[in-house]
């Protein structure tokens, strides 16, 4: 995964922020700023999924008009024809993914919802920990803009570990033993995770130094602390973990 540097930048901010002790909304509110900068996008909304009464709740967002959230939390969101399937995805997904624009548009939850406020490009994010959803991110561009595209699924990929960490501690939530290596994937630098993703990609040492413009030894220097962040000791122990993690 290539990453430049001004993304970079984005995503150590990104980091350090998941980093510290927030509360949950304010978890959920503040990455908002920074991933509207990183995806280049428009609007951003971010909900809580509640089981008992089976419905998304605690709204924060950025860009929208809180009359029509308003809307969404009364009556577009038992009208939804796109959440519930990127819900069920339980990653990175982009809407055009689940449903094609087109037929997206034909809607009345588009047109009557997401184009009030000039929704038109879609990517979701989602927050589990074992069957529980404690979190999400949509984010949405104009019409005036391209789609997302798979350099945006990486950057999501990237982030939803630190993302789902953060949420879980400002809930007081332990993942326990079903979620080992998710607490020491947490703990890795961005560095760190983009070299993880490549070799869950099953690139070689010599692959991801040429796309990361790095030496070799640097690479490996690398790898020794991702299997001791990690616990494992084969490229394939890392991999493994990460491919939970999709």
């Amino acid at each position: 995964m290539y990453v430049t540097s001004a993304e970079s930048r984005v995503l150590s901010r990104v980091f350090g922020l998941l980093s510290e002790d927030l509360s949950e909304h304010d978890v959920r509110e503040a990455v908002g700023h920074d991933l509207l900068e990183l995806l280049q996008a428009d609007y951003y909304a971010s909900f809580v999924w509640q089981d008992k009464p089976g419905r998304f709740d605690k709204a924060v967002f950025l860009n929208m008009d809180p009359k029509n959230l308003a809307a969404y939390d009364s009556y577009f969101q038992y009208h939804d024809p796109i959440t519930f399937k990127l819900q069920a995805r339980r990653e990175a997904t982009l809407v055009t993914q689940v449903m094609p624009q087109r037929d997206l548009m034909r809607t009345e939850f588009f047109g009557d919802f997401l184009a009030c406020d000039g929704l038109h490009w879609g990517v979701n994010a989602y927050s589990y920990v074992g069957d529980r959803n404690i979190g999400d991110i949509r984010i949405w561009r104009s019409r005036r803009r391209d789609n997302f595209d798979g350099h945006t699924l990486e950057l999501l990929r990237l982030i939803e570990p630190a993302f789902t960490g953060a949420l879980a501690r400002a809930d007081g939530i332990t993942t326990g033993g079903a979620a080992r290596g998710q607490s020491a994937e947490l703990t890795l630098s961005v560095r760190e995770l983009e070299i993880a993703r490549m070799v869950a990609d099953d690139l070689s040492d010599k692959e991801i130094a040429w796309r990361l413009g790095i030496e070799i030894s640097t690479v490996r220097t690398h790898l020794k602390r991702i299997f001791a962040k990690l616990g494992v000791h084969r490229r394939s122990g890392v991999a493994s973990l990460l491919a939970r993690r999709r």
